[in-house]
């Protein structure tokens, strides 16, 4: 495993094999095109993000299937001989096209494309869907978060309720590629350089029998990040203690940093706060607040003017709560040189390799997308590009700073309307070409 990403080629549907099996036995080897792209925005998304790419090319970097998991495979699932000497030998040497890190896209739009030899193309797909449906997921949901509470501190507080570790993991990726300042999930830090942040809990205040002394001893002991929680027992309360012990710190040369409130009516409480603690000449301190946090409660904090400075926001980004899952797909769309389509009533695809030509308003807001084939030039800008050649980078690709900021960039420029926490009264516009429309229909009438 590297940077959370197991290698293991076990980790998939166990379908993926079976198929595998008959392609080889029938001979079915020739390129194939899968696309991974969502079929339709959740009701509260108006748009989404791009994320989990650098994980998948890791992933196909690294696909090898050990002695081990073959002879697992041989002894409890019978694996013909055929299969087990074409995994023995298998190696991605496929092609990757990808939307960047941090781009918005939207329903129907491809993100990433893989061309390769079927069989392979086919084994991919499992992990592929999960590296990238969790990602673009969670980036999408802190996408909303940072346009509701812009200038804030936001820091993700999300691993203990995520749903595993590796989700605790990327969720602390994903935040920090669409905005938030960093995370508490110490991995992060040391797999993707997130600055890391972290006060106290409320069990440091309750194993002292008074909670002046828990302020005064952690302070003592973290003088440089002095953050103190003060609503274990009563949070007007806990402000006067830190203006007690703000008193008695100034003679060692420690200042109190922030404060941080945890329950109750986050606006009226940090008002509370903020009144005790400028009256005391504390302007200085800091309010961060926390508990059970989402967009909306985030865009009513700052609509209503709560004196808070920074936010920790956990379990409802961590798992997505308003829309835990996207309907994504991936898709083959050619083989053998031939398009695809497939017509199952409310899946049906639009056959083909593709691209996404995206256009721009002068002063740099978008205002519409064209799906097109991949073969055609349309106005805009194309926006999936290539990544992967031949199972090797072609360049190295843009380092998670270099994401987030491209993701600061594209959030600049949606239009106003999707930038909202509530649905948009019209949604984003995005059309086909004429000749991926006349592609599908020529497709249709064949049979």
């Amino acid at each position: 495993m590297t940077d959370g990403v197991p290698v293991n080629p076990l980790l998939t549907d166990y379908y993926q094999l079976t198929m595998m099996d008959a392609y080889l036995q029938r001979g079915m080897m020739d390129t194939a095109v899968f696309e991974f792209f969502v079929r339709k925005l959740p009701e509260s998304r108006n748009f989404l993000i791009a994320a989990g790419l650098a994980q998948v090319l890791e992933f196909l970097e690294q696909l090898r299937f050990s002695e081990d998991a073959l002879q697992w495979l041989n002894r409890h699932h019978h694996a013909s001989p055929v299969l087990t000497e074409y995994l023995s030998q298998l190696r991605f040497e496929g092609d990757v096209d990808a939307l960047p890190e941090g781009t918005v896209f939207f329903s129907d739009e491809p993100v990433l494309r893989i061309s390769a030899p079927l069989p392979v193309a086919q084994l991919v797909e499992s992990r592929v869907m999960n590296l990238l449906h969790f990602q673009c997921m969670i980036a999408s949901k802190a996408a909303r978060m940072v346009l509701a509470a812009p200038g804030k501190r936001l820091v993700d507080f999300g691993l203990r309720r995520a749903h595993g570790a590796e989700a605790g993991l990327l969720a602390a990726r994903a935040s920090y590629l669409a905005g938030f300042d960093g995370t508490a999930t110490v991995l992060a830090g040391h797999d993707f350089g997130i600055p890391l942040y972290g006060t106290m809990a409320h069990s440091f205040v309750l194993a002292h029998d008074d909670e002046r002394m828990a302020f005064e001893n952690f302070a003592k002991i973290h003088p440089d990040n002095t953050v103190l929680l003060i609503d274990t027992y009563d949070t007007q309360r806990g402000a006067r203690h830190v203006i007690e012990v703000a008193e008695r710190l100034h003679a060692h040369g420690i200042r109190i940093r922030g404060v941080r409130i945890d329950s109750g009516d986050l606006d009226t409480a940090s008002r509370e706060v903020r009144a005790i603690l400028d009256a005391a000449g504390l302007q200085s301190v800091t309010i961060f607040a926390s508990g059970n946090l989402d967009e909306s409660r985030l865009a009513a904090l700052q609509q209503a003017g709560a004196p808070i400075d920074g936010y920790g926001v956990g379990t409802r980004m961590d798992v997505s709560d308003d829309a835990p899952y996207l309907e994504c797909a991936y898709k083959l769309q050619a083989y053998a040189g031939q398009p695809r389509r497939k017509r199952s009533e409310g899946k049906a695809t639009w056959p083909g390799s593709k691209q996404i030509y995206r256009r721009y308003r002068a002063d740099g807001q978008m205002i519409g997308d064209c799906i097109t084939l991949s073969t055609e030039e349309a106005d805009g800008e194309p926006l999936l590009r290539p990544v992967m050649r031949g199972g090797r980078r072609i360049k190295p690709q843009p380092n998670l700073a270099e994401a987030r900021e491209h993701a600061r960039h594209e959030l600049a420029r949606l239009p106003a309307a999707l930038r909202e926490s509530t649905p948009a009264t019209a949604p984003y516009p995005v059309t086909l070409s004429s000749e991926l429309r006349a592609l599908a229909r020529r497709l249709d009438a064949a049979d």
